[in-house]
């Protein structure tokens, strides 16, 4: 979860009610005729994302996918934060070597003195000022892929061709508000009854899916679009968080045929299974969220060497990059450590 809920105290489940998420976000962009005072510049900008966020990792797939690293630069934050803010503990001394920042939260309150909400990642930070200019996540990738066309590497894709847009944007409001977010709604419930509505919705959509790819390889299109990155975020996470600790445990993502072997094909992909770090987003869901798990221990498994098993998916044709090319590998300083994401048993 990206945001920290600073109005309600530690817990993230209100007794008796469904969730709702606040998406009240600072709606800033940064533009390439520079509209809202943000222009598009070259090192101007650093983005702050945690490994650990689903909302995040969208961020750091979209910037590898279309080879942004060098025009926007990437602050980590650790995996684990307390009621006021995200930190940067990942970093020597827990403070971002750019900002020079302990916490996010400096950030916006160098903006937004008496910001009212809660700290979120991702966030984009203005350098010379060291504030927040926006943590608007679905305008943040849309971004990178119209307003950041001049530092696109060359062969980047596109990820949201205009042809496709009306389809991308349907699919992806389905996607976010059953599943993106449904799985926050049943793992936040405050009842039984919430909890049961929550389920099946989630479950619907997600058998929707299922015979939706179970002859097409991307989900809008023939190649790789913004909705099959908003969609991967959340399947990642699936089997390791949200089938335990959520209990949206119908079954499990790898017992689906068509969305699990999707879902591999995506991992698979440069861009994808390359920004997963699976030991982050463990330690993210099960120690921060003490109301749903007060003892903060952190499970072992699932093995995730499935991850890495052949999917097949190739031979429903399609191009993983459109007429573009694969990114190259990570920065050295930007690749997940051993042992986080998939290891081949």
């Amino acid at each position: 979860m990206g945001e920290v809920d600073q109005q309600a105290g530690p817990g993230y489940v209100t007794g008796g009610k469904e969730f709702n998420r606040d998406m009240n976000y600072i709606a800033d962009r940064i533009t390439a005729d520079g509209r809202d005072g943000w222009p598009v510049e070259d090192g101007r900008y650093r983005l702050i994302a945690a490994r650990a966020c689903p909302w995040a990792n969208r961020t750091l797939i979209v910037r590898r996918l279309l080879g942004l690293e060098d025009a926007i630069s990437l602050g980590l934050c650790g995996p684990t934060h307390d009621q006021r803010s995200w930190t940067f503990d990942l970093d020597p001394g827990g403070v971002d070597p750019v900002l020079g920042y302990e916490r996010l939260q400096q950030a916006y309150f160098a903006r937004y003195p008496d910001y009212p909400r809660g700290i979120t990642v991702p966030a984009i930070v203005d350098v010379p000022s060291k504030a927040v200019v926006t943590n608007d996540f679905p305008s943040i990738t849309i971004d990178f892929s119209l307003e950041w066309t001049k530092f696109h590497r060359d062969g980047a894709p596109e990820l949201y061709p205009e042809a496709l847009r009306d389809e991308i944007d349907t699919v992806n409001k389905r996607v976010f508000t059953e599943i993106n977010n449904g799985v926050y709604r049943c793992g936040f419930a405050g009842s039984q009854r919430a909890y049961d509505a929550a389920y099946d919705r989630l479950f619907t959509a997600l058998d929707w899916l299922e015979e939706r790819l179970t002859d097409r390889r991307y989900l809008v299109g023939d190649s790789i679009t913004e909705a099959d990155v908003r969609l991967f975020t959340t399947l990642a996470r699936f089997d390791a968080v949200y089938h335990g600790h959520f209990k949206c445990n119908r079954n499990k993502l790898a017992e689906f045929d068509a969305l699990w072997a999707y879902a591999r094909d995506l991992f698979q992909t440069p861009g994808f299974g390359d920004t997963t770090d699976f030991v982050q987003i463990k330690q993210h869901y099960y120690i921060v969220h003490t109301d749903v798990n007060p003892t903060q221990i952190v499970p072992k498994g699932p093995d995730l060497s499935n991850w890495l098993t052949p999917h097949h998916r190739e031979q429903l044709g399609g191009r993983p990059f459109g007429e573009g090319t694969p990114p190259g590998p990570p920065k050295p300083a930007e690749v997940v450590p051993d042992g986080h994401g998939a290891v081949a048993a």
